[in-house]
C-alpha cells in the first residue's frame, strides 16, 4: 500500500500513547513525528510542514481540566493557520474537546481509540489540510498576479495555464514593462516544477565574455579568476524552471552554444570536458520582432524553433483600455502594503485620466508613478498631479470630449486660485511652463 504524503505530529505525555500512534499512522503516512512534551510543539512546527496535529489535552498530573490541550491548540492556530488539530480526550472530558472545536479544532478522538476510527479522522484531517494549502496558493497567485478582463489578456492568460501543466518550451512576446517577467513566474508557479528554483537572466545586461561562464559555470582554473568550480545559471535552475530574458539581444556566435543545450539536454562548464545532464524548463522572453530578426539573419530560426514550442503574445495597456483603473487600484493595494499603509485611494476624477494617459511603458510605468505618487500625496489619497499625469502631447482634440472639460476646468481653478501665476499653477497641475501655455492657449484661457 502506498503511503500518503503527509507530515503528521503526535503529542502526548505517554509514551506508551505515541508508540502505538506511531505504528498505526507510519504505516499509512509519509512522516511521523511524536512528542512527550509540548513545549516542543513551536520548534517542530517552524522546522517542518507538518499537515496533522494529533494533541493530547492533559499533560500534568492531577490536572485533568483539558486547560492545557486548549492553551496549545491556540498557540499552533496562531503559529500555523493552515495545520489541522485532532484533540486526544479521555471519555469523560469531551465537553472540553467540543470546546476546542468551537476554537479551531478539527475534531476529536477518545482514548483509547479504535485504530479504524483514528485513521478515517486523520485522513479527512489530511484531506482538509491539502485544501487550505490549495487555497493559500490560489489567494497568493490571486494577489500577485492582475489577469483583467480585456479578451487578449484572458486569452494569453488562459494559453499561461495551459502550457503550465506541461514541460514545454515558452517564449512570451511583449513591449517592455508589458509583464513578460509576472508571465513567466505565473507559468513557473503553475507548473509541477514550482517547488524547484525559478532563475531569471536577463540576457541584455551579459557581455559576450561572461556569457558562457554565467550560463554555464566553470571549473577551478579555467580562466584567471576561477578560483572555486561554480555552477552556472543552468545548473541553479536544475529540476525548476530558467527565465531567460530579452533572448533577442544574444550574439549569433552564442546562439549556436545555448541551442546545444536545448537538443542536448546536457551542459559543459567551462574548463571541464565532460556534460552534465540537465533537466531544465526555458522560458525565453523578448521585446524586439523575432521573426524579423529570424528574417535579416540576426537570430537562428533553429533557435527559434527550439524555445517556441508554446508562444504568447502580451499586449500593450494602450490596447487594455477596460483594465487601466482596474490594475491601477490592484498596484496601489499591493504598494501600500508593502510600505505597511492602509485605506488609499484615487481622487474621484482620477479614472478618466488614468485611460487617457499612453502608457508607453506599460504596466512597470504604471507602477512607478503609483508608488511615487504614495510617496509624496497626502491624506492617503491620490490626485492626478500627484501621478504625473497630466504632461504629454497626446491631447484629445474635440471639444465634446469630457476629458477636455474636465482639464480645462482643473485649469481654470488653479489660475485663479493662484491670481494668474503661470508658475505656481503650472506647479500645482504637475505640468511645465511651456505645457501649460498650450493647454491655455488651447482652451482660450488667456483673460
Amino acid at each position: 500500500m502506498r503511503k500518503k504524503q503527509a507530515q503528521i505530529l503526535v503529542v502526548d505525555d505517554q509514551e506508551e500513547i505515541l508508540f502505538s500512534a506511531k505504528m498505526i499512522l507510519k504505516k499509512h503516512f509519509e512522516t511521523i513525528f511524536t512528542t512527550n512534551s509540548p513545549k516542543k510543539i513551536i520548534s517542530i512546527l517552524n522546522e517542518n510542514e507538518i499537515n496533522v496535529v494529533l494533541l493530547d489535552m492533559n499533560y500534568r498530573i492531577g490536572f485533568e481540566d483539558g486547560r492545557e490541550g486548549i492553551h496549545w491548540l491556540k498557540e499552533i492556530k496562531t503559529l500555523s493557520p493552515n495545520t489541522i488539530v485532532i484533540l486526544m480526550t479521555a471519555f469523560g472530558k469531551i465537553e472540553t474537546a467540543v470546546e476546542g472545536i468551537k476554537i479551531g479544532a478539527f475534531d476529536y478522538v477518545l482514548k483509547p481509540w479504535h485504530n479504524e476510527k483514528l485513521l478515517e479522522i486523520i485522513d479527512k484531517a489530511v484531506a482538509e489540510s491539502r485544501k487550505n494549502t490549495k487555497k493559500v496558493i490560489a489567494e497568493k497567485i490571486e494577489k500577485r498576479y492582475f489577469t483583467g478582463n480585456s479578451q487578449k489578456i484572458r486569452q494569453a492568460y488562459s494559453v499561461a495555464e495551459k502550457v503550465a501543466r506541461t514541460d514545454a518550451n515558452v517564449l512570451i512576446l511583449g513591449e517592455n514593462g508589458t509583464g513578460k517577467y509576472v508571465f513567466a513566474e505565473f507559468i513557473h508557479q503553475n507548473s509541477e516544477r514550482k517547488n524547484q528554483p525559478f532563475v531569471h537572466v536577463d540576457l541584455g545586461s551579459l557581455s559576450d565574455n561572461l556569457f558562457e561562464s554565467e550560463l554555464f559555470g566553470y571549473a577551478k582554473g579555467a580562466f584567471t579568476d576561477a578560483k572555486t568550480d561554480t555552477p552556472g545559471r543552468f545548473e541553479t535552475a536544475q529540476n525548476g524552471t530558467i527565465f531567460l530574458d530579452e533572448i533577442g539581444n544574444i550574439p549569433l556566435h552564442l546562439q549556436a552554444k545555448l541551442l546545444h543545450i536545448l537538443q542536448t539536454k546536457t551542459l559543459t562548464r567551462l574548463g571541464e570536458s565532460k556534460p552534465r545532464p540537465l533537466n531544465v524548463r526555458v522560458i525565453a522572453a523578448t521585446n524586439s520582432d523575432i521573426k524579423s530578426e529570424v528574417k535579416n539573419k540576426t537570430f537562428r530560426e533553429d533557435l527559434l524553433y527550439r524555445i517556441n514550442t508554446m508562444e504568447i503574445n502580451l499586449p500593450p495597456l494602450r490596447e487594455r483600455k477596460d483594465d487601466i483603473v482596474p490594475m491601477a487600484n490592484f498596484i496601489l493595494e499591493n504598494i501600500a502594503e508593502k510600505y505597511n499603509q492602509e485605506n488609499w485611494r484615487f481622487e474621484e476624477n482620477v479614472s478618466p485620466y488614468l485611460e487617457r494617459y499612453p502608457w508607453k511603458g506599460n504596466v512597470r510605468e504604471m507602477e512607478n508613478k503609483i508608488e511615487r505618487a504614495l510617496i509624496l500625496a497626502e491624506n492617503n489619497t491620490i490626485s492626478v498631479t500627484d501621478l504625473d499625469i497630466l504632461d504629454f502631447e497626446e491631447i484629445q482634440e474635440n471639444d465634446d470630449n469630457p476629458l477636455s472639460e474636465m482639464e480645462k476646468t482643473a485649469i481654470e481653478k488653479a489660475l485663479f486660485k493662484h491670481h494668474g501665476n503661470i508658475s505656481k499653477t503650472a506647479e500645482e497641475l504637475g505640468l511645465s511652463r511651456a505645457a501649460l501655455y498650450r493647454r491655455i492657449e488651447k482652451y482660450d484661457l488667456k483673460n
